[in-house]
């Protein structure tokens, strides 16, 4: 799904030693590596966070069905098990497509029970494409660079300037990458993952993967049910609208996203001074909005650039406090200094966002079918923004090049399975980036599936991220497999955690574990 991918694995990163051996005394499930299967040679990576951190490189065909032709190259990590009990490796995935999944191992196995991460290998990797992968896609550098085109369409002119900058950013893609575009999609990542599997001499996998990592995995599971151990699916990507019709749908749950901040700001008028009904907050939204459009604050954030700023906060609430201060300040003293800060941490696209975001476009333009005629997208925004006109447009001018994309597109897979070992599905109610009803479908999809729904909750990624209900969920499913035991729409359900104070600064919630990862799921923090 949308998200935009963070800067991960830095400058940070020490080199040292390498390692090909596991752990005296681990009982490891696994049979005797394949012949033709590469080696890895891990090497220490640490940083100051995670300190076991290790990484290593595997080469795999760029064409699964050609495997001796070209050559590309995935950059793993991993932080190894420590306990006796080994229960294999665990690979984990933030979404995009286009995430880096790199620091996400750290993270799991220090945000996990230590008992439980001490019994995996936990697995990260950059996907095809990604990060330090090699080659790493960069379409067309600074292409969100601001001030870009209102993106509400009102005048002729204002929708071919939009329509040129998608139309250029597919040829970009074309130009630079036409030989490898037929191959970056979820197909190609799944054979990728299974590869890992290979080198990692493993004859199942543990997958654990946020919002798109949810379809990436279970495409993993469709194609190689045998392989698979246990399976972890956060943020449930609905797999029968891949994904123009996904994100036609993420428009109007973002807007009633939107509006439940807005909403908090009104519950918060002591604080913020604009206003206790929703509807006025809503209304001094949309019109400090026209007056960026008309002139943009320190040249630089204008009427989409304002969007990209204020979409985080429709992935994690933990954002809210640091917009809300931006948007009074706006409104009541005309400062657009808070604004400008605000787009620069959460709004603005840097090189890696550059790379997330080229990648983005190739998995989901080749992964399924999409209008190419511009009149049918002009139709559904439209009828789409009469509804829900916080991002319906942005969204659209987001996804347009997949109009124009260079490459034939392939058929989404129906990810319907009954030879599954019991899967463990979790799923916000009112998550904006992949609505609820997605996880339902894939609960009835995936035969013993169990859903732990977080009731009232609004967050995308709502694992590890403070929710002890959730989390003992998750812990007693890798541990031992243990799934509820409930039956219906949600096996289990838990409250969600409280809305953020306006007291919470921006350092507190950078610092906290539902930032960080918000932050590795690509969601700037």
């Amino acid at each position: 799904m949308r998200n935009r991918a963070a800067a991960l694995c830095g400058a940070a990163v020490v080199m040292a030693g390498t390692f090909t051996t596991v752990p005296a005394g681990a009982s490891a499930p696994r049979t005797a590596e394949p012949a033709h299967a590469a080696k890895l040679a891990w090497k220490n990576c640490a940083t100051e966070k995670y300190p076991t951190l290790q990484c290593a490189s595997l080469t795999v065909p760029l064409d699964h069905r050609r495997p001796h032709g070209q050559r590309i190259t995935l950059a793993l990590s991993r932080v190894p098990h420590t306990a006796t009990t080994y229960q294999g490796p665990l690979l984990v995935n933030p979404g995009g497509p286009g995430g880096s999944g790199l620091k996400l191992a750290g993270f799991v196995a220090s945000s996990l029970p230590e008992k439980v991460a001490a019994q995996y290998d936990v697995i990260g990797f950059d996907p095809r494409g990604v990060g330090a992968s090699e080659p790493a896609l960069d379409c067309r550098p600074g292409h969100f660079g601001p001030v870009r085109p209102d993106s509400l369409p009102t005048t002729p002119e204002i929708e071919k300037a939009n329509l040129a900058r998608a139309e250029s950013f597919a040829a970009a893609c074309g130009r630079k990458y036409g030989h490898l575009l037929p191959y970056i999609d979820t197909a190609g990542a799944v054979r990728d993952m299974d590869a890992i599997r290979q080198a990692l001499g493993a004859r199942k996998i543990n997958y654990f993967g946020y919002s798109y990592g949810t379809y990436l995995g279970a495409v993993y599971a469709k194609t190689f049910p045998e392989r698979v151990r246990r399976l972890v699916l956060d943020s449930v990507v609905d797999p029968t609208q891949v994904w123009y019709d996904a994100n036609l749908n993420q428009d109007v749950a973002f807007d009633d996203r939107h509006r439940a901040f807005l909403a908090w700001v009104a519950e918060h008028d002591s604080t913020y001074r604009l206003g206790t009904d929703p509807e006025r907050v809503e209304a001094e939204w949309y019109a400090m909005r026209a007056a960026l459009a008309k002139k943009p604050a320190g040249g630089t954030v204008g009427a989409a650039e304002l969007e990209d700023t204020f979409i985080p906060g429709g992935y994690y609430n933990g954002y809210w406090p640091h917009l809300a201060e931006a948007f009074a300040a706006y409104v009541n003293d005309g400062n657009t200094e808070p604004l400008v800060e605000a787009y620069e941490d959460g709004g603005a696209v840097d090189a890696s966002g550059g790379n997330g975001y080229s990648v983005y476009t190739s998995v989901q333009c080749r992964d399924a079918d999409w209008p190419r005629d511009w009149r049918r997208w002009r139709e559904d925004n439209w009828a789409v923004h009469e509804k829900a006109p916080f991002m319906a447009w942005n969204n659209a001018w987001y996804n347009a090049p997949c109009a124009f994309w260079p490459t034939d597109s392939s058929k989404p897979v129906n990810v319907a399975n009954g030879k599954l070992p019991p899967v463990l599905l979790f799923q916000a109610t009112g998550d904006a980036a992949t609505p609820y009803e997605g996880a339902v479908t894939v609960h009835r999809l995936l035969a013993r599936s169990r859903l732990v729904v977080e009731e009232g909750g609004g967050n995308h990624g709502i694992t590890l991220s403070g929710n002890a209900c959730l989390d003992e969920h998750l812990a007693a499913y890798l541990s031992d497999g243990t799934v509820p035991r409930g039956h219906g729409e949600a096996d289990a359900v838990c409250e969600a955690l409280p809305d953020p104070e306006p007291s919470a600064t921006q350092e507190a919630a950078a610092s906290s574990n539902g930032s960080t990862l918000h932050g590795l799921l690509g969601i700037p923090s």
